[in-house]
């Protein structure tokens, strides 16, 4: 059973920046993919950013050149770095993360502000 807890969420204006935060109870060395997902009312919940196991990402459309995932294998945790915030990046994000069976973490709300 891996555990996910993310940390980072809040309020920023338009064009500032956050970082999101997920600590893993696991070694995620051996994890074969961590990620974030965001997700609004009424809606599905969409790939933000991801990051294998051998370091590969991948990133949405509507956040590349703007977003940056990274992990930190020592300290179990992967992050998500944003930048040039968007009103349109307000949503509830989740980690993720690929053990033979996906586990999520309980979501961060991050609201960006016009």
């Amino acid at each position: 059973q891996v555990q996910l807890v993310e940390s980072g969420g809040g309020l920023v204006q338009a064009g500032g920046s956050q970082r999101l935060s997920c600590a893993a109870s696991g070694s995620i060395a051996s994890f074969n993919r961590m990620g974030w997902y965001r997700q609004t009312p009424g809606k599905q919940r969409d790939l933000v950013a991801q990051i294998t196991s051998s370091g590969t990402t991948t990133y949405a459309d509507s956040v590349k050149g703007r977003f940056a995932i990274s992990r930190d294998n020592a300290k179990n945790t992967v992050y998500l770095q944003m930048n040039s915030l968007k009103p349109e990046d307000t949503a509830v994000y989740y980690c993720y993360a690929i053990v033979f069976t996906t586990y999520w973490g309980q979501g961060t709300q991050v609201t960006v502000s016009s």
